[in-house]
Order: structure tokens, then sequence, then C-alpha cells
């Protein structure tokens, strides 16, 4: 049985699920997986700086002693600057947030590629290498904006 079908709302900031009807569509596993562990907040690493000062450093109560971690760091470049080790930590961020889709067999591998779309504004390419030999393309071109 297929997931829940999630795709992105630009404009809202957010990623909904998609009606079929009058009822939730199903399919674009890959997809999907890939938008939660790219757009949940991870919780920050001990050593991590929290942007915002506040120490708080998000994540989800469920990941607590499990293997595999919910989301991504990259909320902690909210307050970046535009620079390359920003797009470094981004890129590392991705990866890590990925990591989990290849050690459970989902994809054999990922491309990440990272860079700045426009001023203040991060967009990522990721290619997924699927098993069966074929492959899937996501573009996030519109999502890190504000970045300094």
């Amino acid at each position: 049985m297929s997931d829940t079908t999630t795709t992105w709302v630009p404009m809202a900031g957010r990623g909904d699920w998609t009606l079929d009807g009058a009822d939730l569509a199903s399919g674009g596993d890959l997809e999907t997986a890939v938008l939660i562990s790219l757009f949940t907040d991870r919780e920050a690493n001990l050593d991590d700086a929290i942007p915002d000062g506040t120490g708080d450093p998000r994540g989800w109560i469920g990941d607590a002693d499990q293997l595999y971690k919910i989301g991504s760091r990259l909320w902690l470049l909210e307050r970046a600057k535009q620079t390359t080790e920003t797009l470094t930590k981004a890129k590392g961020y991705i990866t890590e947030a990925l990591q989990w889709l290849i050690d459970d067999g989902v994809v054999a591998k990922f491309d990440i590629y990272v860079e700045w779309t426009k001023a203040s504004q991060l967009g990522a390419r990721v290619v997924a290498y699927q098993k069966n030999g074929t492959t899937l393309a996501m573009n996030y071109s519109w999502v890190w904006k504000g970045i300094n």
C-alpha cells in the first residue's frame, strides 16, 4: 500500500496532503519521504548553535532512543550568511536527513547539489538513484528564503 501523497505548497511554506477527488491521493512515496526528511525539524546536536538564541533544540519527541531520526537540521541555517560555508552545511544537513533512505535500501544513492538561486535564497537539487535503475530528480529552489 502506498503512502498518502504529500506535496510542497511554496506559497504557504509547508507540505500538504494531495486530494484525489474527495479522497486522499496515494503514491509518490519517495517524494513524500524526501519532503518529510528535509522539512521536518531534526533535533539539534549538542554542539549546534541555535540561531534564535533560545537554546530550543527543536526535534520530535518520537525520535528519543530511535535508530533513525526524523527531519533535517536545515532550520539551523535560518540566520546564516550567504556564504560557501552555509552551502557546505546545507549539503551536509540534506545528506544526513536522507541517509536513512539509503540505509533502509529504499534508494541506492543520492546526488545532492546546493546553490544560491538568488540573493538570500538557497536552492537544492536532490537526485535519487533507485535500486531498479531509475532516477528521480527533485528541485527545491524556493524553500530557504531570508538567509542573511
